[in-house]
């Protein structure tokens, strides 16, 4: 399997909109858009997004004279693409209160998108991250970062243009690297729990690549800062848009090159899993591992699986 083919089982991925960037800066054809009837806005209100419908929830999106009526005045609106002819728009609704508004509340409840992308059709949680993250880009780039000047929105909301004449620094959004891995040592893989997540939970290592890093150098330092097991080898596996806020996530498997487990601040605890002691954890409630929309998650499972012991979605539910 390719690491494409391996990338498109990860949830946020394999979108099918086009992204229409060379359409970016036609100020005819974005006009046409926005008073398209087929033309549709996902609302993003404190990082959530807007949902209708329990236990199932569906996106709530908007048209655009209810943009025009419930969102007045947005802190962003942004281009998202074209999907099967519609135009999509990211709106971000503007958070003046603890509450969001009333009249979009009438509509569904905003809700975080991590914690409902497990029910979500893959095109529209792809579609709602999306959403998410270049919505936040947006609320931290307000001010240029090299002279303190309001910045305004440019090219279909892709870019912040300092307005200091002075200055003009154009920004652009970004992502955040991140490394993922699953260290294995014979049968065995390892794995780690924060003191703050929910009882029994434990997870693969993972961690922000720094700069003048590269991301093989970053699971190597990851491991051993958080577990001082030492690394041999290093496979790159698939990877995964986290919009929890900005983050790619990169995927590897690695193989250890020691044993001894020793954590520092960061982790509660570490161990060496089998995969029996997998299987009895879940089966007993004593283990959890990370739900399926995490790419931590696929790696533990295509490890798992590679067992006698049948696949991990019969024991493990998430």
């Amino acid at each position: 399997m390719d690491h494409y083919i391996r990338s498109t089982r990860n949830a946020f991925t394999a979108s099918t909109i086009d992204r229409m960037s060379e359409k970016r800066r036609d100020g005819h054809w974005l006009e046409a858009l926005r008073k398209d009837e087929n033309t549709r806005y996902v609302p993003v209100w404190a990082s959530k997004n807007l949902f209708a419908g329990d236990p199932v929830p569906q996106p709530v999106l908007l048209s655009s004279c209810q943009v025009a009526e419930l969102v007045p005045a947005p802190e962003s609106t942004v281009l998202l693409g074209v999907r099967e002819g519609s135009a999509y728009y990211a709106v971000g609704v503007p958070l003046q209160d603890a509450s969001p508004p009333a009249c979009l509340v009438e509509l569904g409840q905003f809700r975080e998108l991590r914690e409902v992308a497990v029910l979500l059709d893959g095109q529209d949680s792809a579609l709602l991250a999306y959403a998410r993250a270049i919505v936040y880009w947006h609320c931290r780039h307000r001010f240029c970062g090299d002279c303190g000047h309001p910045t305004a929105s440019a090219a279909a909301g892709h870019e912040r243009v300092c307005t200091n004449a002075a200055c003009g620094r154009h920004h652009f959004p970004r992502t955040d690297p991140a490394i993922i891995v699953l260290v294995t040592l014979g049968e065995r893989c390892l794995l780690g729990r924060k003191k703050v997540w929910p009882e029994g939970l434990h997870s693969t290592i993972a961690g922000f690549v720094e700069p003048g890093e590269s991301i093989e150098d970053a699971v190597v330092r990851e491991v051993r800062e958080e577990t001082s097991v030492r690394v041999a080898e290093v496979h790159y596996q698939s990877s995964q848009p986290w919009p929890f806020p900005t983050s790619l996530m990169l995927g590897f498997r690695a193989s250890a090159a020691s044993e001894t487990i020793r954590v520092e601040d960061e982790l509660e605890t570490a161990r060496w899993f089998t995969r029996q002691e997998i299987y009895d954890g879940l089966r007993e409630g004593r283990l959890r591992l990370p739900t399926n929309v995490s790419v931590s998650h696929r790696l533990i499972k295509d490890w798992y699986d590679t067992g006698d012991l049948g696949p991990l979605s019969e024991v493990c539910t998430s």
